[in-house]
């Protein structure tokens, strides 16, 4: 049984794909770039928004900056709550922590936006530690945001009562840095295949199964 859980916000409790992929088509129009089908921009949700600008635009620094910067315009403001929660997350994080669990979110989106999302959607009260990333682009890797939920969590388990839950191999790349277990979400963004070959613990495909995987 786990003690301590840390979830992924985009993909594993809320489907952020019209507000992030429109954040990133707006960013990409004010630098000259058009990208009709937000279908295309998926790969940006889960990994940090600098990487994924250098990695699929070939942006150089002062560009990816840039690019940010057009995508916060619109998202906070705007694409914050183009975002859905998956059914039955609510539910399941209630009966977790009436069940005694200590409960994370671990995420690389700024914190300060994931706040807002969480209380947007009336689940923040559920969780003993909210850790994202900071507005001037530090700890935005999922390992540093890792480091940083177990150090507020005060873990004092053995690492065998501690999980991280994601849809990205992010996710489980920051659980395996720790030595802790990782379930992955399948019914998330990741590409076919990506959780296996990350070499996540568990792969669950609703979120039905992931709390029976969390009990």
């Amino acid at each position: 049984m786990y003690q301590y859980i840390l979830f992924d916000l985009d993909g594993t409790l809320t489907d952020p794909k019209i507000g992030i992929t429109s954040c990133v088509q707006y960013a990409l129009h004010k630098l000259g770039i058009e990208e009709p089908d937000l279908d295309e921009l998926e790969p940006f949700i889960g990994p940090p928004l600098t990487d994924s600008f250098r990695e699929f635009y070939g942006f150089d620094d002062e560009t990816v900056q840039q690019a940010v910067i057009y995508y916060r315009e619109r998202f906070s403001t705007v694409g914050l709550f183009e975002n859905d929660i998956y059914p039955g997350i609510a539910q399941m994080l209630e009966r977790l922590k009436q069940a005694g669990r200590r409960l994370a979110v671990a995420s690389s989106k700024p914190t300060v936006f994931v706040k807002q999302i969480l209380e947007h959607f009336e689940i923040l009260s559920y969780f003993d530690v909210v850790v994202g990333s900071e507005l001037d682009g530090t700890r935005v890797k999922k390992e540093e945001v890792v480091e940083e939920a177990l150090r507020q969590l005060l873990c004092d388990g053995n690492g065998h009562d501690i999980v991280m839950v994601g849809d990205r191999k992010f996710d489980v790349e920051g659980a395996k840095a720790y030595g802790i277990d990782s379930i992955g979400v399948a019914y998330g963004y990741a590409a076919c295949g990506e959780l296996e070959e990350a070499g996540a613990d568990v792969i669950v495909e609703t979120v039905e199964e992931l709390e029976k995987a969390l009990w």
